[in-house]
Formats: structure tokens, sequence, C-alpha cells
């Protein structure tokens, strides 16, 4: 499976969950981040992306920073999907490197902490409003060992998410994956 199609079936699963928010100011499992904070932070971070794989300077990463999302929230997560989508669809994008916010990477794992990022931020949204996921249980997977490896190469202070919390060995994949990735599915 090419990773940016894993991609844009992650960005269109989230996205059927941005059109699906009823309570804007509601609370998520991220600490102190409500549902528009969360998806705000997902736009931004796919503007980021954008402008990096462009070779342009990117921007903020925290919600509170900067509001990107405007009166009309699921068409600011719409777009901003779509010009990720075209930089990544760029000739050569996945073979070349790029500093993020994670630190140097090569694109093919650029797309990787996307993809584990909407993921994670997926599940994040469906538990704080009420909807079920549909992300593939095989992309998740990926997702879950693309992470497990890089988790073991970063350092306590730099990762991104809180320390991996308990979760069934048969627990479905996007709870494994949120819990990994320090969530409580329970």
């Amino acid at each position: 499976m090419n990773p940016v199609d894993d991609l844009a079936a992650v960005l269109e699963s989230t996205g059927a969950l941005v059109a699906g928010v009823s309570r804007w100011d509601a609370p998520t499992p991220c600490p102190e981040w409500t549902v528009r904070e969360l998806v705000n932070h997902l736009v931004l971070g796919h503007r980021l992306f954008t402008a990096v794989l462009r070779g342009e300077p990117g921007g903020p990463l925290d919600p509170r920073s900067s509001d990107v999302l405007g009166t009309d929230p699921v068409a600011a997560y719409q777009d901003a999907v779509a010009g990720l989508l075209a930089a990544f669809r760029q000739p050569g994008v996945l073979e070349r490197v790029y500093e993020v916010p994670a630190g140097t990477v090569p694109g093919i794992a650029a797309v990787q902490l996307r993809i584990v990022e909407e993921l994670v931020h997926g599940w994040d949204l469906a538990r704080a409003t009420g909807q079920k996921p549909n992300f593939e249980d095989a992309v998740v997977e990926r997702g879950i060992a693309f992470s497990a490896a890089k988790l073991a190469d970063l350092p306590a202070e730099r990762r991104p998410f809180a320390p991996p919390v308990p979760v069934a060995d048969d627990a479905p994949p996007l709870d494994r994956l949120a819990a990994l990735l320090g969530r409580s599915p329970g």
C-alpha cells in the first residue's frame, strides 16, 4: 500500500468525524483542548507539513497561538487536507529529507507521522464527540508498528505524546495505538 493512499484514507475518515461535530466547545482526551482546539491543531499541522514539503517555513502547532478554522471549521479542515495531499503527491517528496517538529526525517517518515497524528487525534475527536471512528485496522496496525519503532528512538523528554498506558493485547488496534501514545482507552 502506498503510504500517501493510507494518509488519504485516514484524512477522509477524520474528515467525516470533523463534519459530524455538533459541539465545538466539548472537552477532549487532550488535556486542556476543546474539540475546536483539537481540530485547529490538526489543521495547523497539515499546513505546517504542507509548507515544509514545499520548501517553505512552517508555522505553529499550538492551537491557542492561532485560530485558522474561522467560521467554517469543516471547510478549513478540508482545505488543509487538500493542500497536504497535493504536497505529499509531488514527485520525489517521499525520498527527500525534511526538518519537521519531530526532527529531521525522510518524506516516507513524514507521511507516517501525519498518519499517526491523524489516527490518534481522530480517536480523541471520536471520543470527545461520541462518534465511531472508521479507520482501517491494517492502516492502524502500520501506525502502531511505526510508532513503537520511533518511540524507542526518542528520549522521554522529546516524546510528542504522553507515556504509554497498559491495554489488553486483544484490544482493537485503534485503542492499542491510543494507549501506546498515552491515551487511556478504558
